[in-house]
């Protein structure tokens, strides 16, 4: 059984190791050892995430997936994170969260009627907290939605400043034939802005 710790933030603007101390921390407590740490700015409401998917890829039956919380994992619609967890089902991959202590007993060895009733429970509250995460999601995206129409109206709107310079480099790449993981490693930039610079660039030179 091999842990491996999933960290996420949703910008590249926020730090998305910022919990790697407090996994690092909750796995010796129990004996155990992080044999990878997977970390990425992505949106937890999008299924396709490079880090988490090379995780699962590497992932053998029985490892843990560790995080700190279930909205670090899971942000998605309901059939997305039905997607994911049958995946996860399928990799026989437990999902151990800071924030699920049902979910801790999952880290330690017991008898075989203990586990499946552990994993019964934890898979309830597993979606019942995803669902949660995703109602937090669409209610935030709402009422930011409500202000920025608000504020467009009084003329307030400005939209988040464009980092002019990093953008810039990352165009140079690009044009330089550098690959899009590359950029991203040299950068801190997610995949879906090195996407919308590559697709800038190719409409200048349509």
């Amino acid at each position: 059984m091999l842990v491996r710790a999933y960290l996420r933030a949703s910008t590249d603007e926020q730090d998305a190791s910022r919990a790697r101390k407090q996994l690092e921390d909750f796995a010796e407590e129990r004996g155990l050892v992080i044999a990878s740490t997977y970390i990425e700015n992505e949106s937890g409401a999008k299924l396709a995430r490079p880090e988490l998917f090379r995780l699962l890829s590497d992932a053998r039956p029985g490892d843990i997936l560790l995080i700190e919380q279930v909205d670090r994992l899971s942000r998605l619609t309901a059939e997305d994170w039905q997607n994911l967890r049958s995946e996860l089902l399928r990799l026989q991959v437990k999902v151990v969260a800071l924030d699920l202590p049902t979910s801790w007993s999952l880290a330690v060895p017991t008898d075989d009627f203990t586990a499946r009733m552990f994993d019964a429970i934890n898979g309830m509250m597993l979606d019942v907290l995803a669902a949660v995460a995703r109602k937090d999601y669409d209610d935030r995206r709402r009422r930011q939605q409500q202000g920025q129409a608000k504020a467009k109206i009084e003329g307030r709107y400005r939209g988040r400043p464009e980092d002019v310079k990093r953008n810039d480099g990352i165009a140079s790449m690009l044009n330089a034939g550098i690959s899009w993981t590359k950029i991203q490693n040299a950068t801190g930039a997610s995949r879906a802005t090195v996407a919308k610079i590559a697709k800038r660039a190719v409409a200048q030179i349509s």
